[in-house]
Parts: structure tokens; sequence; C-alpha cells
């Protein structure tokens, strides 16, 4: 009996994108460089250590291989 099945890092596929709104319950809605949009929320580290999540901000989303339209925001990119 299997217990649980965990996802390898490997499997997941990292993209950059912008911040194009902002949704509830911490949920965002953001452009990738490519043109589509994921709906995505934020990772439990960003959210542990309160990093904000803005507007027009740069982020890099993990995509799933099973499903391209949600997401998780695992990284803000620093905005000069």
């Amino acid at each position: 009996m299997i217990k649980s099945i965990n996802q390898s890092k490997e499997s997941l596929i990292e993209m950059e994108g912008v911040v194009i709104q902002c949704l509830s319950n911490g949920m965002f809605s953001v452009k990738l460089e490519n043109g589509f949009d994921v709906l995505a929320h934020v990772s439990g580290k960003i959210r542990k250590n309160s990093i904000r999540i803005l507007l027009g901000d740069r982020v890099v989303i993990e995509l799933s291989p099973y499903d391209l339209n949600r997401g998780r925001i695992v990284y803000r990119l620093r905005s000069f």
C-alpha cells in the first residue's frame, strides 16, 4: 500500500512572470514570459518569512506538468 507519492523537483517547471492581479486568499494572477496567464498561490517559505507580493512584482513560479494553469510562487525577483 502506497501512503504518499512525492513529486520530484525535476518534474516541476520553473518560469518567470509578472503579477497582474491580486486575488483573495493569497492567490495571484501571473502573466508568464510566454504570454500565458496562470493562477498562483504563495509558497509556505514566502508566507513564513512575510515576504510581500505586490502588483507588478516579477516572480518565479513552479508549475506542475499535469496542470499548467495553476502554480506556486517560490521566489520574488528583486526590482531596482
